[in-house]
């Protein structure tokens, strides 16, 4: 007998693969907090401190496929929405305890993201010493573009990352500069959660963070994928 609900369940968030047919199901979002140095400073922090982590709903996706522009809601609460360009990996082989050195085995590829971030509400919550996921986990916070296979994404690891707002440079720097490696990330994620199939992690992102406004177009690029262009309307 089919299964019965009191409400239709929503559609599974997926985002699409190039060079396929077949989309990538999303089944958690994992992000990095201070992975590059300059960031770090930039945030009043110094030092290659132990990696922490926050989460996103799936939901909080905003797929963009490949030469549009994506759009995005200026949320609700805050005077101060921030961008953070970010290279999201995408874990296509699930497991716990993931060694660093057999981390890459798990990626099914990569793709560019946004962790947009209401940073005024963030900032309050630090103060308190309370959770900050108002700052982080609302609706429309993690635009992000279409996954390439790793087989084809070339050396991403080393790509130059930059976002551009009006043409105008706001943030450049190399994947390189990651204070936690991808495969380091990944074997610390995998210690104190189970890593599935459709999880992406939003490995940081470099300094230059700034605040966007309504009518603003966001152009982020990692070097080798496609790149991500979002308006905030």
């Amino acid at each position: 007998m089919a299964s019965e609900y009191v409400f239709t369940p929503p559609a599974a968030v997926s985002i699409p693969v190039v060079g396929q047919a077949a989309r990538f199901p999303v089944h958690r979002i994992y992000c990095v907090g201070r992975n590059y140095e300059e960031h770090a400073k930039e945030m009043g922090f110094t030092g290659r401190e132990p990696p922490f982590f926050f989460m996103k709903p799936a939901d909080a996706v905003v797929v963009v496929a490949a030469g549009e522009t994506g759009t995005m809601a200026y949320p609700t609460l805050t005077q101060n929405l921030h961008h953070e360009i970010e290279l999201v990996a995408a874990i296509g082989t699930g497991g716990k305890n993931i060694s660093a050195a057999d981390a890459h085995k798990h990626i099914f590829g990569y793709a560019v993201g946004l962790d947009m971030t209401r940073r005024d509400l963030q900032g309050d919550m630090k103060k308190q010493g309370r959770p900050w996921d108002i700052g982080k986990s609302f609706e429309q916070s993690a635009p992000i573009g279409p996954i390439v296979p790793v087989a084809q994404a070339g050396d991403v690891e080393r790509a130059e990352i930059s976002l551009q707002v009006g043409g105008k440079d706001r943030q450049r720097s190399n994947v390189s500069k990651l204070i936690w490696s991808i495969a380091e990330t990944i074997e610390h994620l995998s210690a104190a959660w189970e890593l599935a199939p459709g999880d992406l992690i939003f490995t940081g992102t470099p300094e230059g963070v700034a605040a966007v406004v309504a009518g603003d177009t966001m152009v982020g690029e990692v070097k080798g994928l496609p790149t991500l262009t979002v308006k905030v309307i």
